[in-house]
This record gives structure tokens, sequence and C-alpha cells, in this order.
């Protein structure tokens, strides 16, 4: 079946930018749109004391005209290599293309199709990867490509090459892991190293391996979350990009919490997916900062 998708869109133009903290670094962009009869609509900035990086994102609207982008960038250049500054220009209705990455278990890769076919992502999903069949169903549905590649210790660098030539070939600049259940290789982390995003609970690192919910419930928690950070080659420990949080009490059983815990999940990846597409999140070290909505 084809599913005709209407994803959101931002109106304006986005200016995202990072450079070393020096006196000027506001004004060399907003000046710059200034002069170029840029109005502009939302403004966040923020200097890191601790690192020394200015970062900045702006949307603005041109007054009277289209933009040239290429002319843009091109004015825009000397003025930023002056600061050291390097810069990212996004039009209107961009849709960042995105590959998902699954194994059995369902919530989240639902939840994502559900916001991108009613139009809440700005992206265009172009491909599901899985190292199960189970879900085809679910991503045919949609019109998907769904990409069975099983995978074992013996056959995980063929089927990481694999992975690699769906990513490639569809042109994906994000690749969502909505519990995908496999530890990727260093070669492969560093590949995708701040377009990949993955999804765990947050109970960490007390309840690890099976069941986390279970053992967590034997423990008596009284709060569950999720956490959604960029990948990195330590193990669910990636630049954060998102959390979430909710109290459970006594009276809560273990389904209960895998129930919840699910909830949270879907929502926190869905939160990172938008904040990364619609380029509020800066790669700080081994820190992000996060200009929210």
């Amino acid at each position: 079946m084809s599913m005709t998708c209407v994803p959101s869109v931002v109106d304006n133009w986005i200016l995202t930018a990072q450079c070393p903290s020096q006196l000027g670094t506001v004004d060399v962009v907003t000046r710059y749109l200034r002069e170029h009869n840029c109005y502009v609509t939302e403004h966040q900035s923020f200097d890191d004391q601790a690192s020394q990086q200015f970062f900045i994102r702006v949307e603005f609207r041109p007054l009277g005209g289209e933009l040239d982008i290429s002319r843009f960038e091109e004015d825009f250049a000397p003025r930023a290599r002056e600061f050291g500054m390097s810069f990212e220009l996004t039009p209107p209705e961009r849709l960042t293309p995105v590959v998902i990455m699954v194994s059995r278990a369902d919530h989240c890769l639902n939840d994502l199709l559900y916001r991108y076919r009613t139009g809440q992502l700005p992206i265009t999903i172009k491909a599901v990867i899985s190292n199960h069949p189970d879900l085809a169903p679910l991503a045919e549905w949609h019109g998907l490509e769904y990409h069975h590649l099983p995978i074992t210790t013996e056959t995980k660098p063929e089927q990481e090459a694999a992975v690699w030539r769906v990513i490639e070939q569809s042109g994906a600049e994000l690749v969502v892991l909505a519990r995908y259940m496999q530890v990727l290789s260093s070669e492969m982390c560093e590949r995708l190293s701040g377009r990949a995003i993955n999804i765990h609970h947050s109970l960490l690192p007390g309840f690890k391996g099976a069941k986390p919910y279970h053992q967590a419930f034997e423990k008596g928690v009284k709060l569950v979350g999720a956490t959604a950070h960029y990948i990195n080659d330590d193990l669910d420990e990636g630049p954060i990009i998102s959390q979430g949080v909710e109290p459970v009490s006594h009276a809560d059983s273990p389904e209960d919490l895998v129930a919840r815990g699910r909830d949270i999940e879907c929502l926190t990846l869905a939160r990172a997916v938008s904040l990364h597409v619609q380029r509020r999140v800066f790669l700080n070290g081994k820190r992000t900062v996060v200009f929210q909505r």
C-alpha cells in the first residue's frame, strides 16, 4: 500500500553557525541578515564558557523577493571566515531524508511512522532496516522499503556493509535506531557520527541486560525514563539530545513499568528527531547544545 505523507515544514529559512567565543559573533550574523533585508523571526544563541565555543540558530524570512542560497552562502562566507565560523543554511520546506533501523519491538517505529504520516515531522523516510522480518508489514503498509538484513557474530561485517549501502544509496542524512537491538561496530559508529540517534531506557547503568523494568520493579524504583542520544563507540553513552522521565509507585506492576517505559521512549525519540531535523542540536565535544522550541 502506498501512503501519501504530508510532512510539516518550517516556513522560514534557518541559519545555524558555531565558532570560537569572541566579540561580535551575534552581530556578524544579525547585521548580515539586516543588510540583506531578512527579517529575523526566531533567534537563539549560547556561549559555552567551558569549551569557549559560541553557537547560534536564527530563523528568518527574506523581504521582497526570493533568496538565492548560493549567493547568500558566497557572500556570508568571508564574514564567517573572520570568526573561524562554520555555518549551514537550510531552506524552507526542507525534508531531511531518514533511514530507520529496528529489531522486533515496534513501538518506536510505529510512533515515528504515525508522526511522519500525519505530518508532524519534517522528514522523508527512505527505508526501514531490520535484522528480523517481523515489522515488514508495518513498513510496507506505509509504502516504505524494508530491508531484512539478519546478523550473527560471524556475519556482522557483511551485514553492516549492506546497511551502509542502503544508507548511502538512499541519500539518508539521519539514521534513527528505533530500538535496534544490535551493537554497532566502531567503524559504523565513526561513519555515522553526529547523524545517528539511538533510544534506550534511562534505568542504566543499574539495570543492564534482559528485562530491565522487571529488575527495576524488584528494586522498587520510583522513576522510569528514556534517553535519546547520538551514537558513539561508548555503548549508550553518546551525546544526549533529549530525556524523559515519569514517576511510578509501589502500585505499578512490572508490566505497568514496561508500558510506561515504551510511551516515554516513543515521545523522547520523536522529540530528539524533531530537534535534530530542525537544526536545533549542536555537538559540543561529548555534550550537546540544544535550542528548544
